[in-house]
């Protein structure tokens, strides 16, 4: 996950190498477990090799040539890298990327679907909407697709796997973007502070008062809270810390559980660190807190793990080598840290595609082992690790050794957001609810309550 604005990309060197190969095998044999790096590029460069790789493509997909991908805003770099990958590796296909703010994604799919207009194969989808989209019809069942060896499902991350695609046992997406959020920090800021990085809520709450006291003065705050009235956003916030006092959204029977003893400290716990965080924290977005962040003007930022990744460009930061990360604060009697599926993608196919066999070749293509990995050794790509493989990646513990050891150990279990037809809906409830009370609307206890009450309301 990133924020297009503010991201630039590293020459993609292997992109030509690997992922544009990996292309032209649409199914790739090579990402089956186990097998090395030279045996995946081995593999795609066989598969490139044959001049009838690009007619077979169109002509399983009844001669279409062209496919209509509808992506997030905060994709534009990883849109850009699969279509010259798919298109370099089979002459005569064309992949048309069109970008959206991110929360526009259900709407613009539904009503492209439903309307009859049909202009989108493929879409990009935000994982909390996938019950939503196959409720409506939107989205077609990929289950065919999952059962194929070739696929190699066994490889996603098992903590998103099942979160990104599974609606009354069926699959409808494949992973595409893996997101989870940790604590990243700066480390003169701390050190100039005599602060180390909390591993309580408690802890970080004192520790970014300190410094904000000290440094207030000098523009430096102790910490860049988002808490923007989008749910990808203020509810990512509220979901670190509701993952870290041990709370969840709803019951093994799906009832709603934001009323309780867990639910409500984490509503707390942002209200304890809002006085003292970057100005104002209702107006802070992607862009404010990654402004404030790399430019050296705070000292904590929850955010996703590819922070570390372009912390490190020199073109947008000034904090190169001087950052660290861990894993997000405990609360309550929570002992261990439990990261929350904040945002996170996955790629379906339109029910109103009449390219199908094309939209599910894209669709393997786009969320294969090759290109995974390229995405997330490219900086500006947007992407997170989605499997399994990639992640335990050399290459991508060489390109960001501090964030791959933190993520890691945040993508073993994590909380889940609400997926349930009604689940956007829930989570624009929640965010409007935490809005309301960072704008001094309410407590932490009467907020929760009644983002509870109107759950229990929805889901009947």
């Amino acid at each position: 996950m990133n924020t297009k604005t503010l991201l630039g990309r590293r020459p993609a060197r292997r992109f030509t190498g690997v992922a544009a190969l990996a292309a032209s095998t649409l199914v790739l044999a090579a990402c089956g477990s186990g097998s090395s790096g030279a045996e995946s590029t081995d593999a795609a460069a066989s598969a490139a090799a044959s001049p009838a790789s690009a007619a077979a493509a169109a002509g399983d997909a009844g001669e279409c040539t062209n496919l209509n991908v509808l992506f997030p805003q905060t994709h534009a770099g990883a849109s850009e890298i699969l279509k010259a990958g798919f298109e370099t590796a089979n002459p005569g296909l064309t992949i048309t990327p069109t970008l959206i703010p991110y929360d526009e994604l259900q709407q613009k799919a539904t009503l492209d679907v439903q309307s009859g207009a049909g202009n989108f194969d493929v879409f990009d989808m935000w994982y909390v909407s996938v019950g939503a989209l196959a409720n409506d019809g939107v989205i077609a069942p990929l289950d065919d697709l999952v059962a194929d060896p070739e696929v190699n499902a066994q490889d996603f991350i098992p903590s998103i796997y099942d979160a990104y695609s599974l609606v009354d046992g069926q699959r409808y997406a494949l992973p595409f973007d893996g997101d989870t959020q940790v604590l990243f920090y700066n480390k003169e800021i701390l050190d100039r502070n005599g602060v180390t990085p909390p591993t309580t809520w408690d802890e970080y709450a004192a520790a970014v008062k300190k410094i904000t006291d000290a440094e207030k003065s000098n523009g430096v705050y102790g910490a860049a809270l988002m808490a923007q009235k989008a749910p990808i956003i203020i509810a990512s916030t509220y979901a670190n810390r509701l993952a870290g006092f041990g709370g969840g959204f709803l019951d093994a029977d799906g009832n709603p559980t934001l009323g309780t003893p867990e639910a409500i400290a984490a509503a707390q716990a942002m209200l304890d660190v809002a006085e003292a965080s970057l100005p104002t924290p209702a107006e802070t977005a992607f862009d404010q807190a990654l402004g404030a962040f790399l430019g050296g003007k705070a000292a904590f930022m929850e955010f996703w793990t590819d922070l570390g990744v372009f912390a490190e460009n020199p073109d947008q930061s000034q904090i190169m080598g001087k950052w660290g990360v861990v894993e997000l604060p405990v609360g309550g009697s929570a002992t261990s840290s439990l990261a929350a599926l904040d945002a996170g993608f996955s790629m379906a196919i339109s029910t109103a595609t009449s390219c199908s066999d094309l939209a599910k070749q894209f669709v393997v293509y786009s969320t294969s082992q090759p290109v995974n990995l390229e995405l997330i050794t490219t900086t500006g790509s947007g992407i997170d690790p989605s499997r399994q493989s990639t992640l335990m990646a050399p290459e991508y513990i060489e390109f960001a050794p501090q964030v791959q050891a933190v993520a890691q150990n945040s993508l073993n279990g994590a909380l889940v957001w609400p997926t349930a037809p009604q689940a956007p809906e829930l989570m624009q409830v929640l965010a409007d609810g935490l809005a309301n009370m960072m704008a001094g609307s309410g407590t932490a206890e009467e907020t929760m309550a009644s983002v509870n009450e109107q759950w229990q309301s929805i889901l009947g």
